[in-house]
């Protein structure tokens, strides 16, 4: 070795690596190998319209609901609107075809005509024969004599009644069947038969009486209670006035408990009171309401002349006591 030259060799300085003793080449600890935690997830545009509504939703949640209602119900209304008809509009050629028309259709029949209609088959004239006043010549319900020669076939009197049961059953005035020795009754079918008197109720002016023979086509009346009566309610009343008939006038119940004195003095109370024309004749028919069905018997007419015509003021005997002086009341 040269002179000098290990000296030379020995102050070399050592050679240091480049590389940074912290991060040492090879492979990391364990520690230090983990993946640091990934930032959340962008959210949807879905999820946050949701958060915005739920937000919205929990401030203004009243209102919201109110909102709904109102809107619900104004909905339903208009839909409700939507399934009505349309009003039609009338033209006038519309309205002069419904006023010809209306001229042209026949009028429905009147509450009197259909009461008439249902009760008239059960109405009877009643016709009583004295010898002593049919050879005087007396025509029934005239009050005038005629002349001597009258036929003697023509009756002492006249009167009306209602048949109320299937044996031939006739309701009657007391003053009707007493006025004569011997009685007959024409139906409405017009057979004419003998009748015999038998039962009264003289204190109500009412005669039961019973036709010997009897048509085929018998029709009862209906009775019917008056407890449910009430002044103004429309009755019609059939009979024979003056012999003439059947006859049909119309009224109302003009009053209830009403008194009357009879001709012979006696005084009759709970009578009804009514304005349907009646005449000498009708007395003993029925006095019936606007469905036929007989509320009364016709007993007399009240005028303060003393003369036997109507003005106004008639009376009946409610059903209830004419179907007692039959022996039995339905009522």
């Amino acid at each position: 070795m040269p002179p000098g030259e290990g000296q030379a060799d020995m102050k070399r300085h050592p050679l240091y690596s480049s590389s940074s003793w912290s991060q040492p080449s090879g492979p990391r600890p364990k520690a230090q190998r983990a993946a640091a935690p990934a930032p959340p997830p962008e959210p949807t545009l879905r999820q946050k319209l949701a958060g915005r509504w739920r937000a919205f939703h929990g401030r203004f949640e009243k209102p919201l609901l109110i909102a709904a209602s109102t809107a619900l119900a104004l909905a339903l209304f208009a839909g409700y609107q939507g399934l009505q008809p349309k009003a039609k509009v009338y033209t006038q050629a519309d309205i002069d075809a419904a006023v010809a028309y209306n001229l042209k259709k026949k009028p429905a029949p009147s509450n009197a005509s259909i009461a008439a209609d249902i009760i008239r088959p059960s109405v009877v004239r009643v016709t009583g024969y004295d010898p002593s006043r049919v050879a005087a010549g007396h025509h029934p319900g005239t009050g005038v004599a005629s002349a001597p020669n009258a036929k003697s076939i023509d009756p002492s009197s006249v009167g009306s009644g209602v048949v109320i049961d299937e044996k031939g059953t006739i309701l009657t005035n007391w003053h009707v069947a007493s006025s004569a020795e011997t009685l007959k009754v024409t139906f409405a079918n017009g057979l004419i038969s003998d009748a015999e008197i038998v039962g009264a109720q003289t204190e109500d002016d009412l005669a039961v009486i019973r036709a010997k023979t009897l048509p085929d086509d018998l029709k009862p009346a209906t009775l019917v209670s008056t407890k449910g009566l009430r002044p103004g309610d429309e009755v019609v009343a059939v009979g024979f006035p003056f012999g003439i008939g059947p006859s049909v006038s119309s009224g109302v119940i003009s009053g209830l408990k009403r008194e009357w004195v009879f001709s012979d003095e006696h005084r009759a109370k709970n009578l009804i009171q009514f304005d349907a024309a009646a005449n000498p004749g009708n007395s003993g028919g029925p006095l019936v309401n606007r469905n036929g069905e007989v509320l009364g018997i016709v007993t007399g007419i009240l005028n303060p002349n003393k003369q036997a015509v109507f003005i106004g003021i008639g009376f009946a005997v409610p059903i209830e006591n004419a179907a007692k002086a039959v022996g039995n009341s339905p009522f």
